[in-house]
This record gives structure tokens, C-alpha cells and sequence, in this order.
């Protein structure tokens, strides 16, 4: 499944628009992984911890975004957009959501 952010794909021509697709994902952070990153933003730096949550979440997000294109039929995604939010109580996990127009590309 080729995923892309642009509204058109190079080299290839659109011949059918399927539909709108998303994909979610909603991961908690436990309260170990916090307390070593409140540490690590008192004393500066990169949080690894929730770089590697993000990371996670986005390809979770993606992913589920592909599947639900395969099942319309979809050889491709474009025109994806990623937006990352805190949920739940004082923001303690982290959601990833992601958008986007499932295609058939000929090539």
C-alpha cells in the first residue's frame, strides 16, 4: 500500500477515489515512563520514552488507515494528514490519529 502525504502520486494516474480512511491509535503512559521523563524535561533534553510512544502510535494509526483502504479496495492513500493529541485525565495518554483519501493507482 503506498501512503503518501501529496494529493497526487508521480508517475501514476488515479482512476478511482474510493473514500475517506483513518486509522487511531490511543496509547497510555504508565507512571514510571513519567517520572523519568518529568526527570529528563527538569534537567533538559529529549524524552526517548514518549519519542518511541509516538513512534508506536503513528504506525498503529497507519497502519489501521492501510487496512481499512485494502478493504474499500484501495491500492493506495493519499493526501494523509497526522494529528497527535493528549487524552484522558491531566492528558495522561497519548492519540494518534491519521486521514486520508483511499485510491486506485494503475501504474
Amino acid at each position: 500500500m503506498l501512503i503518501t502525504t501529496t494529493n497526487t502520486i508521480e508517475g501514476k494516474k488515479i482512476v478511482k477515489y474510493l473514500g475517506i480512511v483513518s486509522g487511531e491509535a490511543i496509547m497510555g503512559a504508565n507512571i514510571i515512563k513519567d517520572i523519568f521523563a518529568g526527570i529528563r524535561d527538569i534537567v533538559g533534553g529529549r524524552s526517548a520514552t514518549y519519542e518511541k510512544e509516538l513512534r508506536n502510535a503513528k504506525d498503529l494509526a497507519l497502519n489501521e488507515m492501510a487496512q481499512d483502504a485494502a478493504m474499500m479496495g484501495a491500492n493506495a492513500v493519499i493526501a494523509v494528514d497526522l494529528d497527535y493529541e493528549t487524552v484522558g485525565q491531566a492528558g495522561s495518554m497519548l492519540m494518534v490519529s491519521a486521514s486520508g483519501t483511499a485510491v486506485v493507482v494503475e501504474d
